[in-house]
């Protein structure tokens, strides 16, 4: 949406956090997910970065690392998106950056390429997703003179219960509120006909996403005219984030059962979805797919600049690793708490471009997100009566 494209430059606290259990842990659908729960945060990053930098303020010479997960820098997804938000404050500011991929998934793994950016003189480090959780918890003791930012997790020691120590910010996405967006889009521009959903793990954030663009899909039929239906055969965990034969194949059988439009949480099962919707695209069938995470359509391209991505239900990764930068620049880095970044501090939302989306769905979608960001529309976080 082109007027809620627009996020905050600078990124301060309101309050200290109190930690605690909620029911569940966040996640992508793309490279990062988990099954654990999630502490309920109770501060959420503020829009206003107009206060001084205090005395504390880093130096601008300072130096920022990230250390990605499994997947390569440009995975299209969390990698990709934290790396941009790196790269774009190192060029804003004045700063070195440097990322590390490491031989493995493991919390050694990690540890390892934490260590060696440390000692490399890279004492701020970014981490994209819920598999660095443990190492940043040991981290953040063994590297105290060291900053983390861990996007989309929180740390602890494999029991779940988190401890965000004052040189560490955890980081959060409304997921449930992107998809409602990506829902009453999607609605808005099919007008009527079946849509399905196709989740890689069932964790709580992919069926956030699910169950938010189902509430979506619903206000847009109870209130703006469109006739959109979701079965319950057309909601679909794989279990994974990395099968995409399989993708393909859950997406090809919901396309022959009608489904017009998929909305896919699901890493590279996600990637199979789009390639089963570009090889119908080419035979001149009009399918489509909702992306996630990041902007998805340049995946979608078939013939020349047309894509079969409809739009994508976005978390602002690049945004969130870009203030967290900034804000330590300005002495002002939010140690110790957990954010979440939400429609209320433009945190999520759809991409600044979507061109498969005509003027006036965009118009109306910006006016739903309004409403969202003002509290008149609540979209739930969990399932109550909706399907999976």
């Amino acid at each position: 949406m082109r007027k809620t494209a627009k996020i905050f430059t600078g990124i301060m606290l309101v309050a200290s956090l109190a930690l605690t259990a909620c029911g569940a842990k966040n996640n992508n659908g793309g490279s990062s997910s988990s099954p654990s729960t999630s502490p309920s945060p109770s501060a959420t990053p503020s829009a206003s970065a107009s206060a001084p930098a205090s005395p504390s303020a880093a130096p601008a010479s300072f130096q920022v690392g990230m250390v990605t997960d499994s997947g390569t820098i440009d995975d299209k997804s969390f990698n990709q998106g934290t790396w941009e938000g790196v790269q774009k404050a190192a060029k804003d500011l004045g700063l070195k950056e440097k990322y590390l991929k490491p031989t493995g998934t493991t919390e050694a793994d990690y540890m390892k390429e934490i260590g060696n950016l440390f000692d490399a003189g890279y004492k701020f480090i970014v981490t994209p997703g819920f598999k660095f959780e443990t190492a940043i918890f040991k981290a953040q003791d063994k590297y105290p003179d060291a900053k983390f930012v861990l996007i989309d997790g929180g740390p602890h020691a494999g029991d779940f219960k988190y401890v965000v120590k004052p040189n560490t910010v955890s980081i959060y996405f409304a997921e449930h509120e992107s998809g409602y967006l990506a829902g009453v889009a999607t609605a808005l521009q099919v007008k009527e006909g079946d849509v399905g959903f196709i989740g890689g793990m069932e964790i709580p954030p992919v069926q956030k996403f699910n169950w938010g663009f189902q509430q979506g899909v619903k206000y847009a039929n109870d209130n703006l005219g469109t006739k959109i239906s979701i079965k319950k055969d057309n909601v679909i965990y794989q279990g994974s984030f990395d099968n995409v034969a399989a993708g393909s194949q859950l997406a090809a059988q919901m396309y022959d059962r009608g489904v017009k439009v998929i909305f896919a949480a699901a890493g590279g099962v996600g990637v199979g979805a789009i390639n089963e919707a570009k090889t119908r695209a080419k035979a001149g069938k009009e399918v489509w797919i909702v992306g996630v995470d990041v902007d998805q359509y340049a995946d979608g391209v078939y013939d020349g600049d047309k894509s079969v991505i409809l739009t994508s239900a976005m978390k602002k990764i690049d945004h969130a690793a870009y203030d967290m930068i900034k804000a330590e620049t300005e002495g002002k880095f939010p140690g110790g708490q957990t954010l979440i970044f939400d429609a209320k501090n433009d945190g999520v939302g759809l991409p600044v471009e979507n061109p498969n989306l005509t003027p006036e769905t965009l118009a109306k979608v910006d006016e739903v997100f309004k409403k969202i960001q003002s509290g008149e529309i609540k979209v739930a976080a969990e399932q109550g009566d909706l399907l999976k």
